[in-house]
């Protein structure tokens, strides 16, 4: 009886955690991702790139968002000012203004916005216009020196 009591305290509970199991995954894993890394394709992401346009417009209007959000159409050296609703129908009629009867077709509008201008303006505008039927709608940016 003494023996049995004697086996009972030689055993202790470990308080430490093992970490062979650990590094040992993490080998494994470490291998396969070196193995796999060299397999893999980077992905190529096609950007568009900036050129010129096969034909120049015939006739450009200009739409100019001001630093409170007021619009302004500048059209054959003339500027007038236009609400978002009015816009559509007043880039319309400057594009039907066109000298020739071919350059209503090959017109383009191009909005330009002060920085300060918040980016949901410029959609709305950009919205306003494509929704109205104006198929050439550009930014102009001024770059950086």
């Amino acid at each position: 009886m003494a023996s049995m009591h004697s086996r009972g305290r030689g055993r202790r509970t470990i308080n430490e955690i093992n970490m062979v199991p650990f590094i040992d995954v993490m080998l494994v894993l470490l291998i396969i991702f070196m193995v796999t890394a060299p397999m893999i394709t980077p992905s190529m992401v096609d950007l568009p790139s900036v050129g010129k346009a096969a034909k120049q417009p015939d006739k450009v209007v200009q739409v100019v968002i001001q630093k409170d959000d007021s619009i302004e159409l500048m059209s054959d050296g003339s500027t007038h000012k236009q609400t978002l609703t009015n816009l559509a129908g007043a880039v319309k009629a400057s594009m039907a203004n066109a000298t020739e009867p071919g350059q209503a077709a090959n017109a383009a509008v191009v909005i330009s916005a002060d920085r300060s201008v918040k980016y949901e303006s410029v959609v709305k505008v950009m919205d306003t216009l494509q929704r109205a039927g104006v198929q050439r709608v550009g930014l102009s940016v001024q770059l950086a020196p």
